[in-house]
Order: structure tokens, then sequence, then C-alpha cells
């Protein structure tokens, strides 16, 4: 591990998480008001609403457990790499709650059209992830990190090996 380099504290993670829920906040009262086209099917008004609350549940947890619980700060500030906890799960837990908030939102939002939002969220997070912190961690902790990443899936919890 090369210890000369610091990891910026937030990374890009403000700026991801900042656009994705404007653009969900926004594109949500646009369908509300009806500025732009409105499909639901009204037989899923209510599961989607239940997964919706469950996923913006989620999403608190996941925040909680990787931020409050796994101390994420503190690894970041004594510069080491967090792999354990939640982490040996997603990558980007963070992020990753930050996505399925909005996901939550979208799904009591209950208009088909915005459900093309996370799909565009995970590319946006994915080009994000890979042109800045993934290079930052590379080149911060080299083999450490290039391993972490071979187990551990970027945003989705599942591990890979």
């Amino acid at each position: 591990m090369k210890d000369d380099k610091a990891l910026p504290m937030y990374g890009v993670g403000p700026i991801y998480v900042a656009i994705i829920m404007i653009t969900t906040i926004v594109f949500s009262f646009l369908s509300h008001f009806d500025y732009i086209p409105f499909y639901n099917i009204d037989a899923f008004r209510i599961p989607l609403l239940v997964l919706g609350i469950i996923l913006i549940v989620l999403s608190i947890y996941m925040w909680y457990v990787s931020v409050i619980k796994d101390k994420v700060d503190k690894y970041i500030s004594e510069g080491k790499l967090v792999t354990t906890g939640i982490y040996s799960y997603t990558r980007n837990p963070i992020y990753s709650a930050f996505t399925l908030l909005s996901i939550g939102i979208l799904l009591i939002v209950n208009n088909y059209y915005l459900l093309i939002l996370p799909f565009i969220y995970w590319l946006f997070l994915t080009i994000l992830m890979k042109n800045t912190e993934e290079k930052w961690l590379e080149d911060k902790f080299g083999k450490e990190y290039l391993d972490y990443k071979e187990k551990v899936n970027r945003c989705i919890p599942i591990k890979r090996k």
C-alpha cells in the first residue's frame, strides 16, 4: 500500500447524490403536475407503494450501517481500505443507499416512465466511479484494492466469490 496519497473524505459522492436526488424530486413533481407523460397501472399502486417504502427503509438502514456502524470516515482519515461489514457486500454502500432511496421514491410516484431513471443512475454511478474513486483506490492500495474489487460488486450488494 502506498501511504503518500491521502484520499478525499467525500470523494465524488456528494455530486452523485445531489444529482440523482434532485433529478428524482424534479421528475416526481413534473410527473405529479402532468408536465411529463404519466403512465401507471392502478392494480400495482399498492404493491409499488409497499415496495417503495421497503426500499426507502432499506436505504436508511444501509446508510446507517455504512456511515455510523462501520465508521467509514475513520477508515478514510486513517488511510485504510474498509472491506468488512456492509463493505464486504458492496464497495459503495452509501451510493447504493441513495440509489435505493431514489428508486423507492420513484416506485411510490408510480409513473412507469420514470422507472428508466434508475438505469441512468446506475450508468452515471458506474462512469463516475470508474473514472474517479476506483482509480484513486487502485493507485493508493494497489493489489489489495484489485483483489477486493474482484470479490465485491460496485453497487449491488452481492458477493462475487
